[in-house]
């Protein structure tokens, strides 16, 4: 697999594996800071033993070689999921997925400003078929807006649009490091905001899941497919979050999906394919 394919895997896998987000936080019934602290902290767990048995510097070494890149995307992460976990919490889902497909736009355009990236007519067009299939998606569902959960969903792709780029700029920073100190962050800003300790069995299995296994593994993921493609074909994949997270509705709670995102989820799919198969790889590889 040449490198650019590689990045689109990372990312595909990625956006798979954190599609599970809105179902845990739903599961969970609990609010926001309790959810951002105790997923934090299981995040951090798994940072920690991935850091153990890996062969990556420590992170003092880490914070040596990186420096102001790897504060700057600790506290972008930490922004992006504070930001994303309230505004499930404060307005629809759908409201929010509709803002999330409009993150490739968002990094292409910061990739062309600040990295000087060139974003062929391809991709741009198969962005711009992903996004309308991820409105015909929430087209009959979108509800009553709520002005501030709608403005967090906007600075949470807003954050994690400018992180994809400062990955791809500093390709060699510290993943782990900078993802496990995003948690330390969010857990400090938990406890000062308030956070519930006496969880019940229901939200414990929830925050388990999403912190333990799919949130900091999709990250992960995600967070190394710049070091092989373009942001601008990076992001494109953002929308599988969006098809994936109406399968996981229809699982969990039963809400079987209409027709419309069926024809959606068919357009998603179609625009990925469209901007990653057939096309010649970069002779850069990156």
């Amino acid at each position: 697999m040449d490198r650019r394919r590689r990045g689109w895997v990372f990312a595909a896998l990625g956006m798979l594996l954190v599609s599970t987000d809105s179902f845990f936080i739903r599961w969970s019934e609990e609010d926001s800071w309790t959810i951002n602290f105790w997923v934090s902290f299981f995040s951090l767990i798994l940072y920690l033993g991935i850091a153990l048995v890996s062969r990556e510097p420590g992170p003092v070494a880490a914070y040596r070689a990186g420096r102001w890149p790897l504060v700057a995307v600790a506290v972008g992460a930490a922004l992006s999921q504070l930001a994303f976990v309230t505004a499930v919490t404060r307005t629809s889902v759908a409201n929010v997925v509709v803002i999330v497909a409009a993150t490739p736009i968002v990094a292409a355009f910061i990739g062309k400003v600040f990295l000087g990236e060139s974003t062929s007519r391809r991709v741009w067009t198969a962005i711009a078929i992903t996004f309308a299939g991820v409105l015909i998606i929430v087209a009959r569902s979108v509800g009553e807006p709520t002005l501030d959960g709608d403005l967090l969903a906007i600075g949470a792709i807003t954050a994690f649009a400018v992180n994809m780029n400062i990955w791809r700029r500093f390709p060699e920073m510290s993943r782990v490091t900078g993802l496990g100190t995003a948690a330390i962050l969010v857990m400090i800003a938990a406890v000062v905001a308030g956070v519930n300790f006496g969880i019940d069995g229901r939200a414990l299995f929830a925050v388990v899941g999403m912190g333990l296994v799919f949130n900091p593994l999709g990250r992960l993921f995600h967070t190394n497919a710049p070091r092989f493609a373009p942001t601008s074909e990076v992001a494109m994949f953002t929308p599988i979050e969006t098809v994936a997270a109406s399968l996981w509705a229809w699982i969990g709670f039963s809400e079987v999906p209409e027709a419309w995102t069926v024809v959606g989820g068919v357009v998603v799919i179609s625009g990925m394919l469209y901007g990653t198969l057939g096309r010649e790889p970069s002779r850069a590889g990156a």
